[in-house]
């Protein structure tokens, strides 16, 4: 299957639209280590993500990023998932890795997991924009959860 991506943005906090709560789910700051690459891949293999196959030198580098802060999804005390995001400029937020374990999926934690973590995004100082890409090799629900969370397709001129 070829691969299509999709780009997607809020310009307005407003345009979050929040999914209902999920008693139990929650959203802790965490540092960058072994845990964020155990995640990425665990979460990311059955999609074809990047980071389940970086290097260790990709991952030196990626985890290094002084401006990327880093989430797990807390689910009633157990780690349900892991996202991470970083300002790109003085306005814009890149949203770069949100995705569940599989042991997670389709229990309904997704769209209020990705609700908090898009609140958070738009929580660091300047934001203007909030942005993340998905692509047809994601989870067949990722694309319809961010667009009822209020994204919007964009192309980026070429």
């Amino acid at each position: 299957m070829e691969e299509i991506v999709t780009e997607l943005e809020m310009t307005a906090v407003d345009q979050l639209n929040p999914a209902p709560v999920v008693d139990g789910v929650t959203l802790k700051a965490t540092e960058p280590g072994p845990l964020i690459r155990d995640l990425h891949v665990r979460i990311g293999t059955p999609y074809r993500w990047p980071s389940a196959t970086r290097s260790d030198d990709d991952w030196a580098r990626w985890l290094a990023e002084p401006g990327r802060r880093y989430r797990l999804v807390d689910y009633r005390g157990e780690i349900a998932g892991a996202a991470d995001f970083e300002p790109q400029n003085e306005t814009d937020v890149e949203i770069t890795t949100f995705g569940l374990l599989p042991e997670f999926v389709g229990k309904g934690l997704g769209g209020y997991a990705l609700t908090l973590v898009v609140a958070d995004a738009w929580a660091l100082p300047g934001t203007k924009r909030v942005w993340l890409h998905t692509s047809t090799l994601d989870h067949p629900n990722a694309l319809p959860n961010y667009l009822r969370r209020g994204f919007r397709s964009f192309s980026r001129p070429a």
